[in-house]
């Protein structure tokens, strides 16, 4: 028999990648918590095995004493002397206990350890190929469906997308192909478990790297993303060089590159707007497609209040208030919008400050 586990060892090693010495360690746990098991001993023991000679035995160490009171845990001096004239009192030695059945004891112990040790390295494998892939968007086919999640076939292992991470404009069909941002890898006692996402922010900003050479060379940074899954996103970009233009890069000619990724979500809507460092001109801009009059910084509140022509206040606040709740979300600064003829009235205007109207009222 052990030859033949040694056989197998050597293989698993070879060929599942599995280190033969962590099995040699838990076959050598295994065999003492079984020879205690079945022998009724407390003693403690010490299996050793021999890969040379194809053996395996159990040795108990014994303290010397010069009456025996527990022959598990003593042995006497002058049968100490027998094996070894050196021996004293108190010292610990250790004598063979090898049982004659031991060999059935050890194949259904080596069955054991093998067959949990192989399933732990292969979830190992696959925890381990995953664990890397966080927030990172991943293409799978969808498996199955219960009430709290979608399974998500990621091609080793199986994704579950939650409910609360699920668009609500999509419907999700068995076998369909699914692009899905990796949220979180985390090893349990069942194996690895990866949770995806449909809706966080993370996968717009990859799908534009994946779209956008400019962004995965970093020609071009996604500095925010602020996005109402399923219905519309907004995406702040920035370029060091002068002479690259950020947003037309994300763009693309004939709008191709954001169209790509508009269809593979589905028809959301997505703003491509300009970073600065200016907070009156990033809050204008993430407020696109609105016009903006003016607007006025509180540096203390990160707070703005910002005007906009009367013709585009229902524009620049967006229906139900997304425009503006998405640019706030971007920016990172309070805004609280006001029509030009509003701020007239509050003095909050300057008579000579206009912006020329525009009829374009795209929505």
């Amino acid at each position: 028999m052990s030859s033949e586990l040694f056989d197998a060892m050597n293989y698993l090693e070879k060929e599942k990648g599995i280190d033969k010495n962590l099995l040699l360690e838990a076959l050598d746990a295994a065999l003492i918590s079984a020879y205690k098991k079945n022998f009724n001993s407390a003693t403690n023991v010490r299996v050793d095995i021999n890969e040379e000679e194809g053996t395996m035995k159990v040795f108990a160490r014994k303290e010397i004493v010069e009456e025996v009171m527990d022959p598990q845990q003593e042995i006497s001096l002058e049968n100490a002397n027998e094996i070894d004239p050196n021996y004293d009192i108190e010292d610990v030695i250790e004598v063979e206990v090898t049982p004659m059945d031991f060999g059935r004891i050890a194949a259904q112990a080596a069955k054991q350890v093998v067959t949990q040790r192989v399933r732990e390295a292969e979830r190992g494998i696959i925890y381990g190929e995953y664990v890397d892939r966080e927030e990172d968007v991943m293409t799978g086919i969808i498996q199955r469906k219960d009430p709290r999640f979608v399974y998500v076939n990621l091609g080793k292992i199986e994704a579950r997308l939650p409910e609360g991470e699920q668009m609500p404009t999509e419907t999700y069909e068995v076998h369909n192909r699914l692009k899905v941002f990796v949220t979180k890898v985390e090893n349990s006692n069942k194996g690895p478990h990866i949770y995806v996402s449909r809706t966080h922010p993370g996968l717009l900003k990859r799908l534009f790297e994946m779209e956008v050479p400019e962004i995965y060379d970093g020609t071009v940074e996604v500095i925010s993303v602020a996005r109402e899954a399923g219905d519309r996103s907004k995406i702040s970009v920035y370029a060091d060089n002068p002479e690259i233009d950020p947003v037309g890069s994300c763009v693309g000619q004939r709008g191709q590159r954001v169209q790509a990724i508009v269809n593979e979500l589905k028809g959301e809507k997505i703003d491509i707007v300009q970073w600065s460092e200016d907070p009156v001109e990033y809050v204008s801009n993430a407020l696109s497609p609105s016009k903006v009059v003016e607007v006025l910084v509180d540096e203390e509140e990160k707070a703005t209040t910002v005007i906009v022509p009367d013709y585009q206040l229902s524009l620049a606040i967006g229906k139900r208030g997304q425009n503006a709740r998405l640019a706030a979300k971007l920016t990172g600064w309070k805004i609280d919008i006001k029509s030009e003829s509003e701020a007239r009235e509050e003095g909050m205007l300057s008579e000579d400050a206009s912006v020329e109207e525009d009829v374009d009222l795209e929505d």
